[in-house]
C-alpha cells in the first residue's frame, strides 16, 4: 500500500501517546432552557480546549464507543491562520509546528504543518471509534489527497466506505480566473467495514412519485424497468409478440433480462407493461410494496437533496438574530444525512472540530424527527465556545427565530489539570478521577460500569453508614462521595487501589484483611509493599507501585 511520507512524520506517528491525559472540569449544565452548576450527566458535552488533548480525555469512558464520527478541519487554503497547540518534544519541530499556517507562496511547508496537526488527531479518532462506527471528514481540494493516503493509513486502505462530492455551490463565482468551485469532499471511513452497517436513506416523496397505476392493479403503485440488458446470454435472445401483434426482438448487443418461460409467467400474472394500447416495448413491472424501504445513496449529494453554503450561512444567521457570526458553516442536512446513513437512535456521536456547533443541531434535529436519543460530544478549541458553539445549541433547545426547540440538555466543560505533573499524580485533579483513571488503564472498562457504584452514589448518610461498617471507606471531603479502596472486578480479577492523598499506604496483611472480594487475581495499588513475593505468587497478588506503576497511555 502506498504511504505518504511528509517532513516531521516520524515525530508525530506515535505521538498521541506522549499527550499528557487532563481531566475535564465541569463548568455547568444546561437543561429545560436554565443553566446550573450542577453536573446533569445527560450525556451531551460540549468541551472547551485544545481538541488533542479532549480527545485524549475522552478516552477513558469512550474509547471504541463512539458509533458515528464528523469532523470538518481546517482546509489549509492558506488563508486559515489555524494554529494548534501539539505538545511535540523536539524544540525545533515544536517551534515550526507552532507557527502559523500562511499561504503558499510564504510557507513552503503548511502542507507538512496540516499533516502533523491531522494524524495524531486520526489516530485517537480511530481509538474512539466503535467497531461498527464510520468516521466522515470534510475536506476540499487542497488537502483531499494527502488526507485520503493517512486516512488509508490509520483506518486501513480496506475500510475505505466512499468519497462523497457535496455540492455547496449553486451559481458560479465568476471573478475566479479558472474554475468556481462547486464541491466539497466527504471521505468516509468505518472502523471494521465488515461490521459497518449502513442505514440506507429513507425514501423521499419525490422518488414515490414516481411510482403510478394506470391499470387499477390491486397489488398498488408500480414503475417500469428495462426489460433489455446486456451482456448477451443467447438462451435469453427471442421474439415477443405484444397484445397489439408487434413482433418484438431485443436490441443488438442486448438480450432479455428474463427467460422465456419465466418471461411468460410474469404476462400470466400481469407484471408486464406493454402500454396501455398494448403495443409498447415490453417492460416489466416494479411494485412500491416490494422494493426496499430505503434507498442505497449515491456519492454526489446535490445541494437540493442537503443544503449548500449559503442555506447554512441563512440558519446560522436566523439562530443569531441575523448576525454574522461564523465562516463557512456546514448545512445541518449534509450532516444529519451522515448520521442517518451510520447512527442508531442510541449513537453517540462526536465533533472534535466542531465550529459553530453544526453536528449538535444536526443531532437534536434528528432525534427530534425520528424520536431518538443521541448524544452528541463536540470539543472546540476556541474561545468562542462558549460565545457561539454552545450558545447556539441553547437557542436550537429552546427554540430560534419562531422555530420550536427540540428540547435536551448538556455538560459543558473546560480542559482541566493533567493527571501527572513531572510524573508524581497531580491531587487536584481529585481522588475519583484518579481511581477512574487507574481502572481504565488496567481494564479499558469505565469504573461507573463495573456496577460498583455504592461509594459514588450513595443515596443517603444511611448509605454511607451501613456501608462504612463493613468497608474500609474513607471521606475524601464531606461534601463529596465516600470512596473505598476496591476499584472493581473484571475477567475474575480484583483491582484495588490503596491511596490516600495525606498519607503514605502500604499493603500488608492488616489491608488484605479488610478485602472482602473474591476473585482468581489481585492488583493492588499501593506505596509500599510488605508481602513476601513467595506468599503473593501463592495468592496471586499482583503489587504496584503509586505512581511508577501507573500505565501512561
Amino acid at each position: 500500500m502506498p504511504t505518504l511520507h511528509w517532513i516531521g512524520k516520524e515525530k508525530v506517528i506515535n505521538h498521541h501517546l506522549d499527550v499528557p491525559f487532563k481531566v475535564l472540569e465541569h463548568s455547568y449544565s444546561f437543561e429545560n432552557g436554565q443553566q446550573s452548576e450542577k453536573e446533569i450527566n445527560s450525556g451531551n458535552k460540549i468541551i472547551h480546549g485544545d481538541n488533542l488533548e479532549a480527545l485524549k480525555a475522552l478516552l477513558p469512558e469512550y474509547e471504541g464507543k463512539i458509533k458515528c464520527i464528523y469532523i470538518d478541519p481546517p482546509y489549509n487554503t492558506g488563508n486559515e491562520g489555524w494554529v494548534y497547540n501539539d505538545n511535540v518534544n523536539d524544540p525545533k519541530f515544536k517551534k515550526w509546528l507552532h507557527s502559523v499556517v500562511g499561504k503558499e507562496g510564504e510557507d513552503l511547508s503548511r502542507h507538512d504543518k496540516w499533516l502533523c496537526m491531522m494524524y495524531p488527531r486520526l489516530k485517537l479518532l480511530h481509538k474512539l471509534l466503535a467497531d461498527d462506527g464510520a468516521i466522515f471528514i470534510s475536506i476540499d481540494d487542497n488537502e483531499q489527497a494527502n488526507l485520503k493516503l493517512i486516512c488509508d493509513e490509520v483506518f486501513g486502505v480496506g475500510n475505505f466506505l466512499a468519497q462523497i462530492i457535496w455540492e455547496r455551490s449553486y451559481a458560479p463565482i465568476n471573478l475566479k480566473k479558472h474554475f468556481s468551485e462547486s464541491h466539497d469532499y466527504i471521505l468516509c471511513y468505518s472502523k471494521r467495514k465488515e461490521l459497518s452497517i449502513s442505514n440506507g436513506l429513507i425514501r423521499s416523496d419525490e422518488t414515490n412519485s414516481k411510482y403510478k397505476n394506470p391499470d387499477n392493479d390491486s397489488r398498488g403503485l408500480w414503475r417500469t424497468d428495462n426489460l433489455a440488458v446486456g451482456p448477451i446470454v443467447k438462451e435469453q435472445i427471442y421474439e415477443i409478440t405484444t397484445p397489439s401483434g408487434r413482433k418484438v426482438m431485443p436490441p443488438k448487443g442486448y438480450c432479455w433480462r428474463l427467460k422465456k418461460q419465466r418471461f411468460e409467467e410474469h404476462v400470466a400474472d400481469n407484471r408486464i407493461w406493454f402500454g396501455e394500447k398494448g403495443d409498447n416495448v415490453p417492460a416489466p413491472k416494479r411494485f412500491l410494496s416490494e422494493v426496499k424501504s430505503t434507498i442505497t445513496p449515491m456519492t454526489i449529494w446535490k445541494y437540493s437533496e442537503v443544503g449548500h453554503s449559503q442555506d447554512a450561512m441563512r440558519n446560522l444567521r436566523d439562530i443569531f438574530n441575523g448576525e454574522k457570526i461564523f465562516d463557512y458553516p456546514k448545512s445541518i442536512d449534509l450532516i444529519k444525512r451522515c448520521f442517518e446513513l451510520y447512527s442508531t437512535k442510541e449513537s453517540i456521536i462526536l465533533d472534535s472540530f466542531s465550529g459553530s456547533g453544526t453536528t449538535a443541531h444536526a443531532v437534536l434535529n434528528l432525534n427530534q424527527q425520528d424520536g431518538g436519543n443521541r448524544k452528541f460530544i463536540l470539543i472546540e478549541m476556541e474561545e468562542y465556545a462558549e460565545t457561539i458553539t454552545a450558545e447556539r445549541v441553547k437557542r436550537v433547545i429552546k427554540g430560534y427565530d419562531g422555530k420550536l426547540g427540540t428540547g435536551g440538555s448538556f455538560d459543558y466543560y473546560e480542559l482541566g489539570q493533567p493527571m501527572f505533573i513531572d510524573g508524581v499524580l497531580n491531587e487536584e485533579v481529585g481522588v475519583q478521577k484518579i481511581r477512574q483513571y487507574v481502572y481504565y488503564t488496567e481494564t479499558k472498562q469505565t469504573l461507573s460500569e463495573t456496577g460498583f457504584t455504592r461509594f459514588t452514589r450513595l443515596q443517603d448518610l444511611q448509605d454511607y453508614e451501613k456501608e462504612a461498617a463493613t468497608n474500609p471507606v474513607y471521606l475524601v471531603n464531606p461534601k463529596n462521595p465516600v470512596q473505598d479502596f476496591f476499584l472493581g472486578k473484571h475477567n475474575d480479577t480484583a483491582y484495588y487501589f490503596n491511596y490516600e492523598p495525606e498519607k503514605i499506604t502500604t499493603l500488608n496483611h492488616e489491608f488484605l484483611s479488610t478485602m472482602k472480594t473474591k476473585a482468581e487475581q489481585y492488583v493492588i495499588y499501593a506505596d509500599n509493599c510488605l508481602l513476601t513475593k513467595e506468599f503473593m505468587t501463592k495468592h496471586h497478588i499482583i503489587f504496584k507501585k503509586i505512581p511508577r506503576d501507573i500505565t501512561r497511555f
